[in-house]
Parts: structure tokens; C-alpha cells; sequence
């Protein structure tokens, strides 16, 4: 089953999206007239939702980042490396039906074409969670040592005279 895959909600919530969307379009497909507002209101609903989807994948990317992982746009979206046999394969094959979707019902219903951004954002989301990225070189971790180099009893800025008292 998809959803026990790493990411596998995410690719489920995908494909559900996609159902939604050409259930919502079904109207318009049809030539019905009293659905144009149904499958606009569907069409700005699912791009509403995109909106959320792109904001959570950015952040995730953003902390994956922060801790020294390497992303850019295009490698977070892209997913680059091996597509064969991974749970990419199924969330571009969704993109893909949602773009076939949106070809054949954009010239009744101009919102579809919003749509697509959301399976997009799932393979974003999917690759912020779930891709393997190269560390970043660029990012150097400073630590302190656990122990101090210098004694403790020592300051510096003082020097203790004969009689043992500290003089700055």
C-alpha cells in the first residue's frame, strides 16, 4: 500500500487531489453550464490548499538547510538522482494526470489551470521530507573546546606580584 511508504501520505494525498480535481471538473467536461461554479470553486479551493502545501515544503527545506543539508529550488522540486523504482515515480505520474486534466477542461474552466501547483507541491513537500541531499560546503560549524586551553586560576590581564596579590 502507498500510504506505508515513506511519504506515502503525501503521494496518496496527491492522487486524491487529482480525483478531486477531475470530479470537480466533471461538469464542465460535460457541457453543463450550473457546474461552472462548482469546478471553479474546486479549481481555487485545490490552489488554496497548493499555497499551504508550497509554504510547509519551503520551510521544511529551510530547516533541512539551516542544519547543513544542501537544497536549492531546483534540486528540492526536481528531486534529482534516480527516479526508477522510487516514490517520485508515482508524485510526477500525478503531476502528470493533473496537467492532462487541466489541458482538456482549461478552455471551459480558466481556474484549472491553477491546480497542477498543488501536485507540484507535493513533490516539493515529498522531497523537503523525504530526499537524500549532499551536505553544504559552504557551512562551518565552530565549536568550543570542552575544556579550557589555559589554566583556571590564571586571568588574563593580571599579574600576581610577590606578595600574591593580583596588579592589572
Amino acid at each position: 500500500m502507498e500510504a506505508d511508504r515513506p511519504g506515502g501520505r503525501i503521494i496518496v494525498a496527491s492522487w486524491v487531489s487529482n480525483a478531486l480535481f477531475a470530479l470537480g471538473s466533471v461538469p464542465t467536461m460535460i457541457g453543463l453550464s450550473a457546474g461552472d461554479a462548482i469546478s471553479a470553486g474546486v479549481c481555487l479551493a485545490l490552489f488554496a490548499i497548493s499555497l499551504l502545501v508550497w509554504v510547509w515544503a519551503f520551510a521544511v527545506a529551510a530547516s533541512r538547510s539551516s542544519d547543513g543539508d544542501d537544497i536549492a529550488v531546483g534540486s528540492l522540486f526536481l528531486v534529482q538522482g534516480r527516479l526508477a523504482g522510487t516514490a517520485r515515480t508515482p508524485l510526477y505520474a500525478s503531476f502528470g494526470l493533473s496537467v492532462l486534466i487541466t489541458a482538456i477542461t482549461a478552455a471551459s474552466n480558466p481556474f484549472a489551470v491553477l491546480v497542477p501547483m498543488l501536485s507540484l507541491g507535493f513533490v516539493g513537500l515529498w522531497g523537503a521530507r523525504h530526499a537524500s541531499f549532499g551536505r553544504r560546503t559552504d557551512l562551518r560549524i565552530e565549536s568550543r573546546p570542552l575544556r579550557p586551553t589555559r589554566p583556571m586560576g590564571q586571568r588574563r590581564g593580571f599579574e600576581r606580584g610577590a606578595d600574591g596579590r593580583a596588579r592589572q
